[in-house]
């Protein structure tokens, strides 16, 4: 199978540029960057996909096993760059496609020149010096609502993820995201998600990054980001003016300034 058809690549911006490889979180496909990517790709050339069990992705590659670990997807990731003999791009990865971000730049740093983290979480779960934002329990609930009745899961769930409840639009393309993934696909790849915990990976990252976080995120607090910029030496954090955990979404205009402004200084 070819990579590209697998995981639903495309290629897009300004031929030539500096490359920017856009990496979607669960439950959503690449299709949820078109505001961010209408920015950056008039100076950059974009790379998008879907990861497997995601969006358009070829559904025939889909295994269980591979993609119940958080490895299986950096795998893609490093596969996608081989695939297109990409040098030195900046990957940009939301929520938990920060975490696989850590992972793949971890496993070959040379590959990439840099690494954007939208609202990441390391580890969702709380510890004893850590703030996650959720007990075990809680996420054992939410596992067991998503896995008993995914539809439902997902209409309650998105709203709350997004944020913005005066625009009410913005949950419901969230939720119809949600409920156009396969429903098994889903379970794995957020037990995946939920139960990851990537803290001790980002002392090891060696690139320039910044973490990039909401003014306000049920899903990823403040201190998460704190705790990632203190985790990662030489990071830069930058709080954008927003509620939710999709800025790329209610906030498209200052989440695109903020990765323009970090990329071109990682390019000089």
């Amino acid at each position: 199978m070819r990579v590209r058809d697998r995981n639903n690549v495309v290629v897009t911006g300004r031929e030539g540029g500096p490359t920017v490889v856009l990496a979607h979180g669960f439950g959503c496909d690449q299709h949820m960057w078109r505001h961010v990517a209408a920015e950056i790709g008039q100076w950059a050339q974009l790379v998008l996909f879907d990861h497997v069990g995601s969006g358009q992705a070829d559904p025939a590659a889909w295994d269980a096993d591979r993609y119940s670990s958080l490895d299986g997807y950096a795998d893609d990731v490093l596969n996608i760059c081989r695939d297109l003999d990409l040098q030195q791009p900046v990957f940009v990865g939301h929520s938990v496609s920060s975490s696989i971000g850590v992972l793949a730049a971890n496993r070959e740093p040379d590959r990439f020149s840099a690494l954007v983290l939208v609202t990441p979480s390391p580890c969702y779960i709380d510890d004893e010096n850590y703030r996650g934002g959720f007990t075990r329990d809680d996420i054992d609930d939410l596992l067991g609502s998503l896995e008993s009745n995914y539809l439902g899961w997902s209409s309650s769930m998105a709203p709350l993820i997004m944020g913005n409840p005066e625009r009410p639009e913005l949950g419901e393309e969230l939720t119809a995201s949600f409920c156009r993934t396969d429903p098994a696909m889903a379970q794995v790849f957020a037990r995946a998600t939920f139960l990851s915990d990537n803290r001790a990976d980002l002392a090891a990252v060696s690139v320039p990054t910044l973490i990039l976080q909401c003014a306000q995120d049920a899903i990823a607090p403040p201190e998460v980001g704190a705790f990632v910029h203190a985790q990662i030496a030489g990071s830069r954090l930058v709080t954008v003016d927003a509620t939710g955990h999709c800025p790329q979404l209610s906030a498209p205009e200052a989440t695109a300034a903020a990765i323009t402004s970090f990329c071109r200084a990682a390019y000089r």
